[in-house]
């Protein structure tokens, strides 16, 4: 007895020492971490910004707030829109002379790549240079750099210049292999997010919206190109239908690039336009470093008013949330701050979400519903406002979309998971015994009899219909004009404006200067919204050597392969009715 009471305190004098040692990392972490927030980058005259995006993902880096830990509270400034607030900044910047988009990598989205790129036009009329340099173009970075005076691409790379695609996985054979089904319940002829799990191939509605997406994304693009490159649109469909693009040689020839170079000479044309030697070195300045001074040293509005971005990205789930999940606690208690606070004169509401939790849905928009009482609520879309992303814009006062923002997909689906063959073919039997015809309810080791199916139908047609009147409602339709127009169909900025989903085309910017009207204001700050409230597991989760599983196979696998694991790990996570987005979509 004596002997486990030692190994026990043992265990114990182990927990408790380690215990420590992390708080007291966490300290010195804090010291010199709160040290370097306070540097910031020196602008010398003559200086130019490197607009690398590797760092940057979401809209939104993140407002965190650490309770028992108050010296690590903070706001980060590496999200889009404190790079689109930076580059307005150096657009009136003497020092700064130009922007370069260097071997440019990044993870946004259309929309955002549509809102940074009429950023950089908008900077280029102050007279100052844009310029862009690859080793080799991805037809999304492409669409991106094309923006610049110059572009410039390495002799020995290549360009991707084809038009867009999707391609979508089927598991039915899969299933009658294994044994492991996923049984389906939906409303929406276009509710394909469960398609591949009842046919192996793609079905004709389903075909027929992923075309006119693609083509209505593939519009916008070549048009933004072509403007930029004065090159018809007929002309870029014939480069893409032929690959004729796809060497420096033949790009040049087709005149979507301009210079054939190295790296070394796009930095010596750089230093030609600073009006520098050869052998002199120009100063470059990170976008991110930029950021960061701009929000600490930049200049301040005066006004007392102030219009809250609350800014709603990721999967919609139960919980507190974070910057890549829209968690009901997070959301509901912005939207209540924002409207309490008398300061604050009008909200923007921007989001980037393919949808997720109906509940959690329907309770940010009662929220939403509330707030717009008080004063007035105006949604910005991202790259996507799908189902859920939807169901939470559906009613504000005004919405605004990019021309190739996917958003509608107006319909709900509910898949269950069912392994009755699997544990058959191995030998595993299943019996209930129940004092009630529903005591049970499903279970995953017996076949989904009709009586519970119909049971989860009812449950999904309910939801459907009060999704279709949140819609109505809001957007002053009919039910019957919402319902042809919804059964999970995704659509296009551009579409959804012809249908009546969206009010308006246009970015933030456009989305601040409605609210600011309805506001009846002229002068305002903003606000940034939600800051996420993080207990002991948030905080230790971050630590280099508390490394979270998440961070490791993201590291191992490459961000993109982690995406799709992502992917897997929503479906597998998903509880109750599903207002999510039909399919997932990479656009390149």
């Amino acid at each position: 007895m004596n002997f486990l009471k030692n190994i026990l305190s043992t265990v114990i004098g182990l927990f408790v020492f380690l215990f420590i040692i992390v708080i007291g990392f966490i300290f010195i972490a804090a010291i010199f971490g709160s040290g370097d927030d306070k540097k910031t980058v020196t602008v010398k005259s003559n200086s130019v910004i490197e607009l690398n995006l590797e760092e940057i993902t979401n809209d939104y880096a993140g407002k965190f707030l650490y309770e028992d830990f108050s010296f690590l509270n903070e706001e980060k400034t590496n999200g889009l829109s404190d790079v689109l607030n930076a580059i307005d900044a150096a657009k009136e910047d003497d020092k700064i002379k130009g922007i370069s988009i260097l071997n440019n990598i990044s993870l946004l989205g259309m929309a955002q790549s549509k809102e940074l790129r009429d950023k950089l036009e908008d900077f280029k009329k102050s007279g100052k240079f844009v310029v862009a340099y690859a080793n080799s173009f991805t037809q999304k970075e492409y669409y991106l750099n094309s923006v610049a005076d110059t572009i410039y691409l390495n002799p020995v790379g290549d360009m991707d210049f084809k038009g867009l695609s999707s391609e979508v996985m089927f598991y039915k054979d899969f299933q009658e292999k294994t044994g492991v089904k996923m049984e389906v319940i939906r409303h929406g002829k276009y509710k394909s997010a469960v398609e591949p799990y009842l046919a192996n191939e793609m079905s004709e509605a389903n075909r027929e919206q992923i075309s006119a997406l693609l083509n209505s994304v593939w519009n916008s693009v070549a048009s933004d190109i072509s403007k930029s490159r004065k090159i018809s649109v007929e002309k870029l469909n014939e480069i893409a239908n032929n690959l004729s693009a796809r060497t420096p040689q033949m790009a040049k020839a087709e005149k979507l690039i301009d210079k054939i170079a190295y790296e070394d000479e796009y930095h010596n044309g750089i230093r030609k336009a600073l009006k520098l030697k050869k052998d002199e070195d120009y100063n470059i300045v990170s976008i991110v470093d930029y950021a960061h001074k701009n929000s600490t040293t930049g200049k301040k509005p005066s006004s007392d008013n102030k219009i809250a971005i609350i800014y709603a990205q990721g999967t919609i789930l139960g919980g507190e949330g974070d910057v890549n999940i829209i968690g009901e606690g997070s959301m509901r208690r912005s939207l209540q701050e924002a409207r309490k606070d008398k300061k604050v004169k009008a909200i923007v509401l921007r989001i980037d979400s393919p949808g997720g939790s109906a509940l959690t849905s329907d309770l940010i928009w009662r929220e939403i519903e509330l707030t717009k009482k008080v004063k007035p609520v105006v949604v910005s879309m991202g790259n996507l406002a799908a189902s859920g992303g939807y169901y939470i814009a559906c009613n504000a006062n005004e919405i605004f979309a990019e021309e190739n923002t996917i958003t509608g997909s107006i319909g709900v689906f509910g898949t269950l998971p069912n392994i009755t063959k699997l544990t058959n073919n191995i030998g595993i039997h299943t019996e209930q015994v129940k004092t009630h015809q529903n005591a049970s309810g499903y279970s995953i080791f017996t076949p989904l009899d009709d009586n519970t199916k119909n049971t989860i139908q009812e449950s999904v047609e309910n939801i459907y219909k009060v999704f279709v009147e949140r819609v109505a409602k809001g957007r002053n339709m009919k039910f019957e004009d919402v319902d042809a127009i919804a059964q999970g169909r995704v659509w296009t900025g551009s579409d959804a404006l012809k249908i009546g989903l969206v009010d308006k085309i246009g970015g933030m910017d456009d989305a601040l200067k409605a609210a600011a009207k309805l506001a009846k204001i002229k002068d305002y700050r903003t606000e940034n919204y939600p800051e996420y409230e993080k207990d002991l597991k948030g905080l230790f989760g971050g630590l280099p050597f508390m490394q979270s599983k998440e961070s490791f196979i993201k590291e191992e696998v490459g961000e993109e392969n982690y995406m799709m694991i992502e992917q897997i790990r929503r479906m597998s996570a998903q509880k109750g009715m599903q207002a999510m987005m039909p399919f997932e979509i990479n656009i390149k």
